[in-house]
């Protein structure tokens, strides 16, 4: 046993821990208590992000609260002044050793064929603390084994020693009540309820908590031993959210992947996605080499790097205003930086953007002070979420805020166009129709005293509807306690003009409001600022060209976003499209827009580790790194900058995202002015203010990672908001996310690529009772397109709208969408026309 030291002194409850004084925080429990002051009680139950229950007893110890000793639980104790603690007595050990054997008593001894040993608790508390030996000679209990209770997660019932973690994450701090305690007595066991899967997106989380091996994850049995794995710690770029994590490799394979208690931002837990998402790395369809299109035969073939990129070359030495850029955001800091570099500074086109319009304009992100994860989930203050539901687009962030506002007394305001997995707990949530957001905000800040020089256009009365929502919602952003406003793109059917206007609306109500942008791409943040934008390019990125001796770090925002790079392209503006990690025949909203764009365009340059649909139709390919191969930093969303690491090599001649913008400003005849990662950092540091105090080689080694300071000194002008779509007999389209989908990384991971649902039309009970319809199908009308889509009854929708997921199997919902502000369509039963 460890011996305590003693702390320093500090303003707390003083007590007694095996004889040394010590002081513990005001209602800080005892087992938290001894850890600080390095003393282990042995636990099971016990778990600091979630409640205590006491239920393991493995950590009793011997407590003086002054009425004598007794056997207490120091999970559920706190420390009061002057108690005496004795974890080394022989009182305490002799309970820890009965709790041991009553343990193992139905525990079957297969630690060398299970997935957990190495890595066990139960072993180790077994040989530290347990008698050595068993009295119990009868049968042990016995269940089928392994039953799988989703498509991720096995349990090995006879393994569980019923400490209530798996449930209590799963009920407590998920959400998602799929797992608990069935039978009594000696039968008592974990299980789901029949045709009711464990299908929650945070399954991962109870394997990785679960103290014994009963709980297992599919991607990782009996791929390698505890012993046998080499870490790093880094940063998961699934969604914009950073989560710390930890990949672990055997044999130059990343075979799982852990999540990092960081107290800044995940606490730990991950999304299923961001979990097991690396599987895409190992098993996805890599490109492993440079291809070039047989201009006879119409085929990718496999050439040399110096080939490769000089037909690269050739392709970026025309017009700078036709050549575009767009992707990015999967990829590090540093590869986006150099890209910018090269496309702004040497090539000089600024038709650049890393959003596949399905995000917010770039003013709004770059703009705006910026706010933390911790800012917005401190106790007691407001949040107000616009657009998102983040359970489907950020999930890692949506459990902190759950537990803030369940369990810290955050006040939580939504401005949704559907219910999200966060309307239960809102404090004001608002039936948003799209395109009325700027309206609700308008008629919130006038009722909290904003001076604005226009008033509510609510010709369909939705606002004066629901005035006791507006007047409650005004009290709470009366300036009285800190407010966090998160912004996302919740319905990709409506203009992200309409979040603009709320954004700028809550922004002229008070200058202390902070934002903070649920942008749903990985990386997006870093791209932004490295200037995958239009018109914004950074400090040290200047154009080589003569037109134009330095770009000004203003908001300028000449180039063209996506869309209009499309647009372009389609109409033969564009002659070079780079493809920077992205596959926009998947992502982008307007599939026919983008094959007609890579028709006209003249050579088309992907930039990717995956062989996609849409790097099948370009003229040249230049295999990436991916994730868990290449070191970086990324930039989260709240500007937190977090390290990438490489665990595992690139397969064959995949590079670093960076190092190819190198080699082809060598081709161009020009250098970037750096040729391994430090010097980039060097340069980073040098010309950006952000990242002048970086310290690169310990950067994320002992904390969570530094705040960069992103907002820009500019302020950004905000108009009238655009007036609400009059009431119409149509339905509004809202065209949302889900985690499980079509995109690249899922479907390139096999244990995911199964997960995503068919795509259906969603529709309030009382609009579908209503209506008449009938069935398990509607026929929906847009322009002169009808289609027969499946329909789901949901009550989370709000009525006259008609919510479909896009980037699903099954109906494209992408064909629905109309490209203006909003889009309504024709829903009748099906069969009529």
């Amino acid at each position: 046993m460890t011996t305590a030291e003693p702390t320093e002194a500090v303003t707390g409850v003083p007590f007694t821990l095996n004889g040394t004084e010590l002081v513990a925080e005001e209602g800080e429990l005892l087992i938290d208590a001894c850890d600080r002051n390095g003393v282990h009680i042995p636990r099971f139950c016990y778990h600091n992000r979630m409640k205590p229950v006491g239920m393991c007893r493995m950590c009793l110890v011997e407590v003086d609260t002054g009425r004598g000793k007794a056997l207490q639980p120091s999970c559920m104790l706190p420390v009061t002044p002057e108690m005496k603690v004795e974890t080394e007595s022989e009182a305490t050990k002799k309970a820890q050793d009965g709790v041991l054997e009553l343990l193992l008593a139905n525990h079957p001894l297969d630690c060398p064929v299970c997935d957990k040993g190495g890595e066990c608790p139960l072993q180790d508390n077994a040989y530290a603390f347990g008698p050595g030996e068993t009295r119990f000679v009868e049968e042990k209990r016995h269940f089928k084994k392994p039953i799988p209770i989703s498509d991720l997660v096995k349990l090995d019932r006879e393994r569980c020693i019923l400490c209530d973690r798996c449930t209590r994450f799963a009920s407590d701090v998920a959400g998602d009540p799929l797992i608990h305690f069935i039978d009594r007595g000696s039968q008592t066991q974990v299980n789901t309820f029949p045709d009711h899967p464990f299908s929650s997106y945070f399954s991962g989380n109870t394997v990785q908590i679960c103290p014994v091996g009963a709980l297992t994850a599919e991607p990782y049995r009996f791929k390698a031993r505890p012993w046998d794995l080499e870490a790093v710690e880094s940063t998961a770029t699934v969604d914009s959210t950073g989560a710390r994590v930890v990949l672990q490799s055997s044999q130059n394979e990343i075979v799982r992947v852990l999540g990092v208690d960081s107290d800044a931002v995940n606490w730990s837990w991950l999304s299923d996605k961001e979990r097991f998402s690396y599987e895409a790395t190992a098993k996805g369809d890599r490109i492993e080499q440079p291809l070039v299109k047989n201009e006879e035969t119409g085929m990718l073939e496999a050439t040399r790097w110096n080939n490769a990129a000089k037909k690269v070359g050739a392709a970026l030495r025309v017009e700078p205003d036709r050549i575009a850029a767009v992707g990015g955001a999967r990829m590090p800091l540093e590869g986006q930086y150099a890209w910018a570099k090269l496309l702004k500074g040497v090539v000089g086109t600024d038709h650049v953007d890393a959003q596949l319009d399905d995000g917010l304009p770039g003013p709004l992100v770059l703009g705006l002070p910026r706010a933390t994860i911790n800012d917005a989930c401190k106790p007691g203050g407001v949040v107000v979420t616009i657009g998102a539901d983040l359970k489907e687009e950020l999930p890692t962030l949506f459990l902190r805020l759950r537990h803030a506002v369940v369990e810290d007394g955050v006040k939580l305001i939504e401005l949704t166009s559907t219910a999200t997995h966060l309307s239960d707990f809102a404090t004001v949530r608002f039936d948003v129709t799209p395109g009325s957001v700027g309206q609700f905000a308008t008629a919130i800040a006038k009722q909290a005293g904003a001076d604005l020089d226009f008033d509510v256009a609510d010709e369909s009365g939705l606002v004066e509807a629901q005035a006791d929502k507006v007047a409650a919602a005004a009290a709470l952003l009366d300036g009285s306690v800190p407010v966090t406003i998160i912004v996302g793109r919740g319905n990709l059917a409506e203009s992200p003009r309409f979040t603009s206007d709320a954004v700028g609306i809550f922004r002229r109500l008070n200058d202390d409001f902070q934002f903070m942008p649920a942008l749903r791409r990985g990386n997006i943040n870093g791209a932004l600022e490295m200037g995958l934008v239009p018109g914004f390019t950074p400090g040290g990125v200047q154009r080589e060209s003569a037109q134009l001796d330095t770009w000004p770090d203003v908001p300028d925002f000449d180039g063209m976003d996506t869309k209009e790079i499309f647009r372009a392209a389609a109409e033969g503006r564009i002659d070079t499209l780079l493809l920077l990690a992205a596959n926009p025949l998947q992502d982008f909203l307007d599939e026919d827009l983008v094959r007609r764009a890579l028709a006209n365009v003249k050579t088309v340059i992907a930039v990717d580790g995956i062989s996609t649909e849409t790097t099948d139709l370009a003229d040249v390919v230049l295999p990436a790194a991916l994730f868990g191969e290449v070191d970086g930093t990324f930039v989260n969303l709240e500007g937190r900058l977090s390290p990438l690491r490489a665990k595992v090599t690139p397969p064959s001649q995949a590079r670093p995202d960076w190092m190819i913008p190198a080699e082809l400003a060598i081709v161009l005849g020009v250098e970037l002015g750096f040729t391994t990662i430090d010097e980039l950092h060097s340069e980073l540091s040098e010309v950006l203010p952000s990242f002048a105090d970086i310290d690169w080689d310990t950067l994320g080694s002992s904390d969570d990672g530094p705040v960069l300071k992103l907002n820009r000194s500019w302020n950004i002008e905000f108009g009238k908001p655009a007036a609400a779509p009059p009431a119409t007999s149509a339905f509004r389209l809202v065209a949302t996310r889900k985690l499980w989908d079509q995109g690249t990384m899922v479907q390139e991971s096999p244990s995911l690529a199964s997960l995503p649902s068919e795509a259906a039309i969603h529709l309030n009970p009382d609009d579908i009772e209503r209506h008449g319809f009938v069935g398990d199908s509607v026929t929906v009308r847009i322009g002169d397109q009808t289609h027969t889509i499946p329909l789901t009854s949901d009550v989370r929708v709000n009525p006259t709208t008609a919510s479909i997921p896009v980037c699903l199997p099954g109906f494209d919902a992408r064909t629905l969408i109309t490209g203006r502000s909003t889009t309504a369509v024709e829903i009748r039963p099906n069969g009529t026309t």
